[in-house]
C-alpha cells in the first residue's frame, strides 16, 4: 500500500500551552489506522488541523505526496478528507437525503432541486455501506447508529478518500458497533483510508491495521496491531503501567441501608422492582441496552413518572416527586450525558460546584465569594481536578475532570447517596483509573453509590453487588463470587427466569 496522507512535524501552540510538538503521522490507502491517546494528548487538535478547522504553526500536510494548505474545512473536503465528529452535525428535522446533500444540493439549469437524482445517489451510498436507511424519515427519528451511517454517507457523497471517525462507538450497542466495523472493513476493501479514534482499546484489535499513540502532544510511537496488546498500548498512552485499573473492593461488612426502594412500577402491568443500597458499597445496575437500568434510577429520584413506589432514606419514608426533593434527601445524580445534563460548560468550575447550593454561601443576603472560592479549591484538591484555578471554564477540561466537577458539586451538597450513570463514557484509560479510585475512596468514607454501566468489565471490577436487569425487571442481585461475567450475562440475556418478588 502507498501513503495517502503524511503529516510532518505538526506543531500547534495556544496561549501558555504547546498542544502539539512535532507530530508525524502516515496513513496508507485502504488502511484503518487507530489514533490513541489520553484526553488532552492532542488527538482532537491534530484532526482539526487535518480538516482545516485549526491551522498548524509549523509542519506540513501531504496528500498523495503533494503539500496542502487547508484554509477551511471545505478545502479539506475538496482534497478528499471527511470527518465524523463525536457530536453529529445533522439537522434533526431534515431526512437523510436532505442532510447528505445539505450545502451542495443537485439542481437543474433552472435552479430547481433534482430530488430523484439525490435520492438515487443516497440510496447507492447506503448500498455501498451495506445498510438500509429510511430515506424519508426525519433524522431525529433514526437511531444513533443510523444517524452515524448518515454522517458517513454524507462524507462519502463528497468523494472522501480518507475518513476520520472520532469516538464512533461511544453511544452504540455492541451489535451496532459490529455493523459499523463491517462498514469500515468494506470501505477499506474499496480503498478508503480510515483514521479511527476510540477509548475502547479492545475495538482497536477488532478492526485496525496500525496504531499511532500520542502523549502530551508528542508522538510516542507507531505499531502494527499484530505486534501489540492492550497492556502495551496503555503503557504508551499514560507513560506507566496500569497493573490494575480497578481498586480493591472493600473488605468491610456492609453498612446500614441508606436507600430502600420497594414496589416501584414504571408502567401499568410492568414489573414491580425493589432493591437496597447500603452505606459503603457500590451497587451495580447491569443489563443490556434498553433493559431499563437508567429509567429505574430516574424514576427513583422523581425524574420519571411511576405507577407506584415506596422509598425509604436512612430508615425514613420519603416522598420523591422530583429531583429537587431527592437532592434534599442527599441523593445526587451524575447523568450519562454530563455535558448537556450535568454541567453548564460555559460556567467556571466554581460556578458549577456551587450550583444548587448557593444558600450555603449566603451571608446577610450577600454571597460570600471568599468562602465559595475556598470550598472550590478544597474540593479540587480532594478530587484531584486538574485545572489552573476554580475560575477555569468547564468546557476546557478533559472528560475525566468534567466528571469530577459533577461529583464535587454533590459532595459540596452533602449528598451521601450517588447515582453514577455511565461514569467513564468517553473518558480515557488513565482518567478511568482515577474515577474508579475516587469512587472506591468515597465508599470508604461512607458514601453509597449506584453505578449504571454498559461495560461488563467495569461492572465486575467495581461493584460489590450487581442488580441485573432484563426487560425492565431486576431479575437477580448477585454478590461475592457470583459477580462474574457468566452470571451477569446469564441473567441479562434472560436465560434464567428467576425474578425477585
Amino acid at each position: 500500500m502507498s501513503s495517502l496522507l503524511k503529516l510532518e512535524n505538526i506543531c500547534k501552540s495556544y496561549p501558555g500551552v504547546q498542544a502539539l510538538k512535532g507530530i508525524d503521522l502516515e496513513v496508507q490507502r485502504g488502511e484503518i489506522h487507530a489514533l490513541l491517546g489520553e484526553n488532552g494528548a492532542g488527538k482532537s487538535t491534530l484532526m482539526k488541523i487535518l480538516v482545516g478547522v485549526e491551522h498548524q504553526d509549523q509542519g506540513q500536510i501531504l496528500i498523495d505526496g503533494q503539500a496542502q494548505q487547508f484554509a477551511t474545512y471545505h478545502d479539506a473536503i475538496a482534497a478528499g478528507i471527511g470527518i465524523v465528529f463525536q457530536e453529529f452535525s445533522l439537522i434533526p428535522y431534515l431526512n437523510a437525503v436532505e442532510n447528505i446533500f445539505l450545502g451542495h444540493e443537485r439542481v437543474n439549469g433552472l435552479g430547481l432541486l433534482r430530488k430523484r437524482q439525490m435520492q438515487d445517489k443516497a440510496r447507492a451510498l447506503f448500498v455501498r455501506l451495506g445498510v438500509s436507511i429510511d430515506l424519508q424519515c426525519p433524522i431525529k427519528y433514526l437511531s444513533v447508529a443510523e444517524q452515524q451511517f448518515v454522517e458517513i454517507a454524507k462524507a462519502l457523497a463528497l468523494d472522501a478518500r480518507l475518513l476520520v471517525l472520532d469516538e464512533p462507538t461511544a453511544t452504540l450497542t455492541p451489535t451496532e458497533a459490529e455493523l459499523l466495523f463491517e462498514i469500515m472493513r468494506e470501505l477499506k476493501r474499496q480503498g478508503v483510508a480510515v483514521i479511527f479514534i476510540s477509548h475502547h482499546l479492545e475495538e482497536i484489535f477488532q478492526v485496525c491495521d496500525r496504531i499511532s499513540v500520542l502523549r502530551d502532544g508528542s508522538n510516542v510511537g507507531v505499531t502494527d496491531v499484530a505486534d501489540s496488546d492492550i497492556d502495551r498500548l496503555v503503557e504508551m498512552m499514560v507513560g506507566r503501567r496500569l497493573e490494575c485499573s480497578f481498586p480493591p473492593k472493600t473488605q468491610k461488612p456492609r453498612g446500614p441501608v441508606l436507600l430502600e426502594v420497594k414496589d416501584i412500577q414504571l408502567i401499568r402491568n410492568g414489573p414491580h422492582n425493589h432493591f437496597e443500597l447500603h452505606q459503603g458499597e457500590i451497587l451495580g445496575f447491569a443489563g443490556l441496552v434498553g433493559s431499563g437500568r437508567t429509567e429505574l434510577a430516574l424514576a427513583v429520584i422523581g425524574a420519571l413518572p411511576v405507577i407506584s413506589k415506596e422509598v425509604r432514606v436512612r430508615g425514613h419514608s420519603v416522598s420523591l416527586r422530583d429531583p429537587a426533593q431527592a437532592l434534599e434527601q442527599g441523593i445526587g445524580l451524575l447523568p450519562e450525558s454530563r455535558k448537556s445534563e450535568g454541567l453548564i460548560t460555559g460556567f467556571s468550575i466554581r460556578e458549577n460546584i456551587s450550583l444548587n447550593n448557593l444558600k450555603k454561601y449566603e451571608h446577610y443576603h450577600l454571597l460570600d465569594q471568599g468562602q465559595e472560592c475556598r470550598t472550590t479549591e478544597a474540593l479540587m484538591k480532594q478530587l484531584s481536578i486538574k485545572a489552573p484555578s476554580g475560575e477555569s471554564r468547564v468546557f476546557n477540561l478533559s472528560g475525566g475532570n468534567q466528571q469530577k466537577v459533577v461529583i464535587a458539586r454533590w459532595i459540596n451538597h452533602h449528598c451521601d447517596i450517588l447515582i453514577f450513570d455511565e461514569p467513564t463514557r468517553g473518558i480515557d484509560v488513565g482518567a478511568k483509573a482515577e474515577i474508579y479510585a475516587l469512587m472506591r475512596a468515597l465508599t470508604e468514607q461512607g458514601y453509597a453509590i449506584i453505578m449504571i454501566s454498559s461495560e461488563l468489565p467495569e461492572v465486575i471490577g467495581m461493584c460489590d453487588r450487581v442488580a441485573v436487569f432484563n426487560k425492565g425487571a431486576i431479575v437477580k442481585v448477585l454478590e461475592a463470587s457470583a459477580v462474574n461475567p457468566q452470571e451477569v450475562m446469564r441473567y441479562a440475556t434472560g436465560s434464567q427466569n428467576e425474578y425477585l418478588h
